[in-house]
């Protein structure tokens, strides 16, 4: 069935999403079971927003795959963009957990979203949207789906759409100097940067926030809203710089706080905010999200975050 204007999503996310099996602090041997992408995360966090969204990936013809499907159809992410590989397995990983904090065992190798490449694009509704996000995930996972992400990114823009990118780098998917030169070239195919503090001085080398976002801005981003965890974000455009503060919560969780900052960032600039007006509202949801726990579950709806910006 042919893409209609009206039926595609105004923000599309690509990556990699995977089930999560979490350990049990109460006996090691039993996991909890949830979800876990940091693009999957940022798709739900934006349609909570209240944009429309869809995921651009693969995912195994499997029980994990479906779990995933089903997630997000109840999180109105469309699905229609995904393609099931029945030649290979959804990604799954392990969080266990000891006195020196949280580890992760990834079985990701050979996955369906691995084996994605530039022939499985979507280039209709990839014209048709108004953002796609990526994160230096979607690049490291294989040579193949960072070859489609390239290629999704200049099909997008190439139509008058934007690119948001979030660093997220992953030494354990590629070394350093791979992810240096990959993510630089994605920099200058991107429009919305959303960069990480510790990800941001390894990729650029740099330890200063202004020469930091001197640097981002050189390469032809527009807006970068560079995180900085409890300080709040430093948000540039090439016109101007500034530090939007923090929302003081009591925070418990701060799993996907960054996917949900940039998830609320890009809703609220395709619904029209300025760049500073986004960043305020994206500070107090991910701030919001850090109240409860796991990455998806307590994604504020919009209307939680303007309640909490009226008060």
């Amino acid at each position: 069935m042919a893409l209609t204007p009206t039926s595609i999503p105004q923000v599309l996310a690509m990556g990699e999403a995977m089930v999560e099996f979490n350990q049990s602090p109460g006996d090691a041997r039993q996991y909890l079971q949830g979800f876990g992408g940091d693009t999957s995360n940022f798709a739900i966090a934006a349609r909570r927003q209240g944009v429309s969204t869809g995921f651009v990936s693969a995912l195994g013809d499997d029980r994990f795959g479906r779990m995933l499907l089903d997630l997000w159809r109840e999180e109105a992410v469309d699905t229609n963009l995904v393609r099931v590989d029945a030649q290979a397995p959804t990604g799954v990983y392990f969080v266990s957990h000891d006195e020196s904090g949280h580890h992760f065992d990834y079985l990701r190798a050979g996955s369906a979203a691995s084996r994605y490449c530039p022939q499985d694009l979507p280039r209709e509704a990839l014209a048709g949207a108004a953002f796609l996000h990526l994160s230096g995930i979607s690049l490291a996972i294989s040579a193949s789906a960072c070859d489609a992400a390239f290629e999704a990114m200049s099909i997008i823009r190439a139509a008058g759409g934007n690119v948001s990118f979030d660093t997220n780098l992953r030494l354990k998917l590629w070394p350093l100097a791979r992810a240096r030169a990959t993510m630089r070239e994605a920099f200058r195919l991107t429009d919305v940067c959303l960069p990480s503090w510790d990800d941001v001085t390894a990729v650029t080398g740099l330890d200063d926030r202004d020469a930091i976002l001197d640097a981002l801005l050189s390469y032809g981003v527009k807006v970068v809203a560079l995180k900085l965890g409890r300080e709040g974000c430093y948000v540039a455009t090439p016109d101007e710089r500034r530090i939007v503060a923090p929302h003081p919560v009591k925070a418990v969780d701060a799993t996907g706080a960054g996917d949900c900052f940039g998830g609320a960032f890009v809703a609220r600039l395709a619904l029209g905010d300025d760049p500073f007006a986004a960043a305020r509202y994206a500070n107090v949801c991910a701030a919001l999200s850090t109240t409860g726990y796991g990455a998806v579950a307590p994604v504020p709806r919009a209307e939680q975050v303007l309640q909490t910006l009226a008060g």
